[in-house]
């Protein structure tokens, strides 16, 4: 049985964790089994930490005896024996390890459940995922690159030593890149890189050759490094193929992912301002007269794929798009590295090259 120090095998593992800090900490980093279950709410702890300021901790703890009482004490009680029952295989785990997760695992005992903790608790979870990140990356990896709609995620995801960056960001990488499940906290989009590479433990990595953004997270600076000096196999597929590709992803996909989750009208509104929302973020690079024309096109589309069902007018904006804009921009950057690609080829060739 792990006693709460062995965080490489937690974090491996997934071993669920009933996390008892506030929500606001919870938001600014947290590991992916994580489910947060706090001790004290935001308010809570900002009025017991402004009180360890001023009176000490003798007093703090007082207050925060005072403010989690009664009815409030005994619901988030109720939430961490279902949590325990659910996860009899988890731990608890607070900021340091110390008092609030401690001050938990004395009420659950209360009631006769006794659960571990993380010592040390999501601090050295964290330090342990930095460790594990910068100790990983150390090994051989090999870049997938090529223009937009050349399957390079489908690529990465289906490999056996890949890590699918993108998905762990939540966000495709473009300025038409976001997903319908909201990007996570720096912190927390790197803990999730780092358990990644931990469940994997692979000789190489298989990465997407990315830049150092991903939507709103950045990649960390160990693994820039590394990916600065890695091979790149170049995916070059015909025009057609991509345009395909990006038709079912970000039409069909995402229209069918909007109106689910919102429902057809609301949904419907939602996957339009996706779109627009896209070509606006691009729209300086494009110079605006360019710009209108494309938001012209994008609307004609729209009316269509509403009156028809049919994503065939997007193809009148997004081939001139990938001509006129991401392909040069791409081929530019890809000349800029010509000196580490070690080969070119269809997807299906750069599949079996990497098999190889």
């Amino acid at each position: 049985m792990n006693d709460g120090t062995d965080y490489r095998a937690i974090l491996a593992s997934d071993t669920p964790l009933i996390d008892v800090r506030a929500p606001i900490e919870f938001a600014q980093g947290a590991m992916p089994a994580a489910i947060n279950l706090p001790l004290m709410n935001d308010d809570e702890r900002a009025a017991v930490g402004t009180c360890y300021k001023r009176q000490g901790p003798e007093a703090a703890l007082a207050l925060g005896h005072s403010l989690v009482q009664g009815e409030r004490r005994d619901a988030r009680i109720h939430a961490w024996r279902q949590a325990c029952q659910n996860h009899p295989d988890g731990y608890l785990c607070c900021a340091r390890g110390g008092q609030r997760s401690h001050i938990t695992q004395a009420w659950l005992k209360e009631t006769g459940i006794d659960y571990p903790l993380v010592v040390g608790g999501y601090k050295a979870l964290r330090q342990t995922a930095i460790q594990v990140t910068a100790e990983q990356v150390q090994k051989p990896m090999v870049l997938i690159g090529g223009c937009t709609g050349s399957g390079k995620t489908l690529l990465v995801k289906q490999h056996k030593q890949g890590i699918d960056l993108e998905g762990l960001a939540h966000h495709r990488g473009s300025s038409f890149g976001r997903t319908l499940m909201p990007q996570l906290s720096q912190a927390s989009f790197e803990n999730q890189l780092a358990v990644a590479l931990l469940k994997k433990e692979a000789a190489r990595w298989v990465l997407e050759d990315e830049g150092r953004m991903i939507g709103s997270n950045h990649l960390p600076e160990c693994l820039r490094n590394s990916m600065v000096q890695a091979a790149i196999v170049a995916v070059e597929e015909p025009f057609d193929v991509r345009l395909e590709r990006l038709r079912e992803e970000y039409f069909d996909h995402m229209w069918a992912d909007f109106s689910a989750a919102y429902g057809e009208d609301t949904g419907w509104k939602e996957y339009s301002d996706y779109l627009h929302h896209g070509l606006f973020a691009i729209r300086r690079r494009l110079g605006l007269q360019r710009y209108a024309e494309f938001t012209a096109l994008l609307d004609a589309a729209l009316q269509e794929q509403k009156r028809t069902g049919c994503t065939d007018a997007h193809f009148g904006w997004l081939a001139p798009l990938l001509n006129d804009y991401y392909d040069p921009m791409y081929s530019y950057q890809l000349e800029k590295k010509a000196d580490k690609i070690v080969y070119r080829g269809t997807f299906a060739e750069v599949a079996d090259w990497l098999n190889r």
